[in-house]
């Protein structure tokens, strides 16, 4: 049973994030949560101004809005989730084309994977993306999500493309593979009977490992007040600012950084989902790789 464990406990945290990602949203608490109210009289005749500490009435606590916390988080679960699996998805999308065009001996692509891999791995992934998302044309482009989501999955595409170039190269050196070709087995059913299969476990186990790798970095990038969700607002004549259009946990994590020392909850609970987030893909990752790892794949 014991074997189980780390697929089953990653199972189960994907499974409680999946309900409140897209079930939670439609109870009527979650909805009357969010209505907030700024200031609260008291019975006694005083009054009391959000944010508005744990209690019966918020069990996490509320923002500045006065909003309930968990609201804010279920409503922002999907943002949250969007966004991470976006970046992952065109990462590895794009690091797979390149790998199997440097496999077969592409020289450039192989000197772009080869460059990228060793300038992003020389420091933190966190560096490059403050440096490359602080430009400023950036601030002000209309379709900045797009950029932004496509510039953090180009920083570490590198790595997976050079990770699917090894593999492939390894795969080659196998006897089956002379074999096949002597026997003239043709690409497309290679394709099928020998190299989807002998990668597709290493790409499954790095997808899900990079999913709490990406989570990391934009929470990372939250703290630095770097959101991916933002737009320049006009406000008036010569005067404009920039607003977060949503309650992703990254930037509820950056908003509250001015409440570490008046409202810690609100910080807490950000980073508290956010590395909720983390442990459940890095888990379930590690659950898979001992998964293909018993059966010998």
């Amino acid at each position: 049973m014991l074997q189980n464990f780390y697929i089953k406990l990653g199972g189960i945290m994907l499974l409680l994030l999946l309900v409140v990602t897209f079930v939670f949203p439609f109870f009527p608490s979650i909805q009357e949560g969010l209505e907030g109210g700024r200031v609260t009289f008291l019975e006694d005749g005083g009054l009391t101004t959000a944010p508005y500490p744990p209690s019966p009435e918020f069990p996490l606590g509320s923002d500045r809005d006065g909003r309930s916390l968990i609201s804010v988080l279920v409503v922002g679960a999907k943002d949250t989730l969007l966004i991470i699996t976006l970046i992952t998805v065109i990462r590895y999308a794009v690091g797979i084309i390149l790998g199997v065009m440097a496999s077969f001996g592409i020289r450039m692509v192989n000197s772009l994977l080869d460059t990228f891999d060793q300038m992003f791995s020389s420091l933190p992934v966190v560096f490059f993306a403050v440096l490359l998302l602080n430009l400023p044309f950036l601030l002000f482009m209309d379709n900045r999500f797009i950029v932004v989501i496509i510039i953090i999955a180009l920083i570490e595409v590198g790595r997976v493309g050079v990770t699917i170039k090894d593999q492939i190269l390894s795969i080659k050196k196998e006897p089956y593979i002379d074999a096949a070709i002597t026997v003239g087995v043709s690409p497309l059913i290679m394709t099928k009977n020998y190299y989807i299969p002998n990668l597709l476990p290493t790409l499954i186990i790095n997808f899900c490992y990079d999913l709490g790798r990406i989570a990391l970095i934009v929470g990372q990038l939250g703290v630095f007040s770097i959101f991916v969700t933002q737009e320049f607002v006009q406000v008036d004549a010569g005067y404009g600012k920039i607003e977060n259009n949503s309650l992703n946990w990254a930037t509820l994590l950056g908003q509250a950084k001015k409440d570490i020392y008046t409202s810690y909850w609100i910080p807490l609970t950000a980073a508290m989902a956010i590395l909720y987030l983390i442990l459940t893909f890095n888990i379930l990752g590690e659950g898979l790789r001992r998964v293909f790892e018993r059966k010998g794949v």
